[in-house]
């Protein structure tokens, strides 16, 4: 047998060290293989840590010492200090020293509510339940239509109260208080209607009115503003009115001043999300007491009865009336919510204020036809 495995391996080269190698390399394997590898590894991983602590200290300490204390005494540069900006005092410049309220230990701007109001409020006697009864059975026929309606009626003060207090889009209608403002600050001397505002791009407007299209650079006196922002919508002739009496929030702070708790504008026109916003019975209170207060001028209310006689839609409240009634109002249509408010005098001498409002799917002619036909029961109604 030991011949026979001489024989083999002699007679092979290739098997012989092959042979010789593995069963050399199987006796190496047997002795502490793992411990050699463990401690391979434990040293591998200490160095790595010595490593690191070392990029470390020269990133952190030793670059920086060194660049503090010989790199900037031997080539010196202009250097400046960080500045440390306060993005509240950039955004609230006022927060330091006005503040009208104190909440959760922070003194804050509140906006200001006034005891005595401006505008008088309207004093009602009874409802009118016929009629009510008659507008709820009509807005039945349009179930895609969502109305909220008030009527005061002059002489014996009865009304209609249906949803009047819910806040719904102002669409264009909200360019009543608008204008409301503009003649108290023309009667306060602020300024004139014939003063001037020159057209820039940044009042153009879309939608409604022709103004966007004008030419820029011109100026145009604020009777002219004044005038195609009621008779024709213009919703470009009313951002420049109420950039002339200092934006929004100025018509805002006046609109408190009045006691009106809703009505709010909260976007430049076109506002075609319905942000800007109101009720029937804060709308009626307005021109009420456009109509039948102190709060304005005889002059300034002729002035404004004559923009409100002559709005060019007569398609709304004017389509339910006959030829010979007196109508100032103003309209508004924003796709989803058309309304028309105002001041109606009948042909035998009476007189009450309508506001509408009317929730639709867009642009549905259900919400004209509504309209239309309430005006004609109102009208109706109080007339005999």
């Amino acid at each position: 047998m030991p011949e026979q495995r001489q024989k083999r391996i002699s007679s092979d080269i290739y098997s012989s060290v092959y042979e010789q190698y593995y069963f050399k390399n199987t006796q190496i394997k047997k002795i502490k293989p793992i411990k050699k590898i463990k401690k391979q590894k434990k040293k591998s991983s200490l160095n790595k840590l010595f490593s690191y602590i070392c990029v470390a200290l020269l990133l952190f300490y030793i670059l920086p010492f060194s660049f503090n204390t010989f790199i900037v005494d031997t080539f010196p540069v202009n250097t400046s200090k960080a500045l440390n900006v306060d993005y509240k005092k950039l955004l609230y410049p006022t927060h330091n020293y006005l503040y009208k309220d104190l909440f959760l230990g922070k003194y804050v701007v509140k906006e200001a509510t006034y005891k005595n109001h401006i505008m008088v409020d309207i004093q009602e006697s009874y409802e009118r339940t016929g009629l009510k009864n008659n507008l709820i059975a009509l807005s039945q026929e349009y179930k895609k239509i969502k109305p909220s309606v008030y009527v005061w009626e002059y002489n014996g003060k009865s009304y209609v109260d249906i949803n009047a207090d819910e806040p719904y889009p102002a669409a264009s209608i909200i360019k009543i208080p608008v204008l409301i403002e503009m003649f108290r600050e023309i009667e306060h001397g602020k300024f004139s209607l014939n003063d001037k505002m020159v057209l820039e791009d940044f009042y153009r407007a879309s939608g409604s009115g022709k103004l966007q299209y004008s030419q820029g650079g011109i100026a145009h006196s604020m009777d002219y503003l004044a005038r195609i922002m009621i008779e024709n919508s213009d919703n470009s002739s009313t951002n420049m009115i109420m950039a002339k009496m200092g934006g929004m929030s100025e018509v805002n702070k006046a609109i408190n001043r009045w006691g009106l708790k809703t009505t709010h504008i909260n976007t430049w026109l076109p506002d075609l999300d319905g942000t800007n916003i109101t009720t029937a019975r804060e709308m009626a209170k307005m021109f009420y007491n456009i109509d039948s207060t102190n709060m304005l001028s005889n002059t300034s209310k002729k002035q404004m009865a004559d923009y409100l006689g002559h709005v060019k839609n007569n398609r709304l409240l004017q389509a339910g009336l006959p030829s010979d009634a007196i109508l100032l109002h103003k309209t508004g249509d924003i796709g989803f919510m058309l309304g028309d408010a105002g001041i109606v005098k009948t042909a035998n001498g009476k007189k009450y204020i309508v506001v509408i409002l009317a929730k639709r799917p867009y642009n549905n002619h259900q919400g004209k036809e509504f309209i239309v036909k309430a005006s004609k029961l109102i009208y109706n109604n109080i007339y005999n």
